[in-house]
């Protein structure tokens, strides 16, 4: 089986629950599996500490897990437009990646939640490319032939699935829901390509 790393970090549930939709997307693909993970969360005190690992939930991402996965998929919760700190606190850390040319031509994906229709989607998502741009990744987005972005009223772009949660009271739509699993098979397809 190959597997494709999904990343995210999540402090309400609605990134988490996008990473599972994306995550059964690309098991919809033969012989392609995900790894999901989980970055802890970062704190201003420098004293604290975060615990080794998560209580409930996917464990945390390692830098080997960026190593072993022939695709990688990002999900970030909207921060003023940009990806929450948990996540670029991650991805700062892979600079010897970057040195070495690790993640050189390895597909990457993105994924975001928002609290309001315009609360930042696309810039969170281009925000979270920008990073692999510098890896040398090939950035993987939706095309317009998936039917639920000429119909979402909600989240989900060429950029990336996404999803508006308005208070953490919006369930994912059926478009969201859709998007998702079509980021997660778009991956799953391209990696497949890229390995053979």
């Amino acid at each position: 089986m190959t597997e494709i790393l999904v990343v995210y970090y999540s402090r309400n549930g609605s990134v988490a629950q996008l990473a599972r939709l994306v995550a059964r997307g690309i098991e919809e693909v033969a012989g392609m599996r995900a790894r999901i993970r989980s970055v802890p969360p970062v704190v201003a005190v420098t004293e604290a500490m975060p615990p080794p690992a998560p209580d409930a939930g996917a464990p945390y991402a390692t830098v080997r897990d960026l190593h072993e996965c022939a695709g990688l998929i990002f999900g970030s919760p909207s921060q003023f437009g940009n990806m929450a700190a948990p996540l670029k606190h991650f991805l700062d850390a892979t600079v010897p990646e970057w040195a070495s040319g690790a993640l050189v031509g390895k597909p990457a994906a993105f994924f975001t939640s928002t609290a309001s229709m315009h609360g930042g989607q696309e810039a969170t998502l281009l925000s979270m490319m920008l990073p692999l741009l510098h890896h040398g990744a090939v950035i993987v987005g939706i095309p317009y032939t998936e039917a639920a972005l000429h119909t979402t009223t909600g989240g989900g772009t060429p950029y990336g699935a996404g999803h508006v949660a308005g208070n953490g009271d919006r369930p994912v739509s059926d478009e969201e829901r859709q998007l998702a699993r079509a980021l997660g098979r778009r991956m799953a397809t391209v990696a497949a390509q890229l390995t053979r």
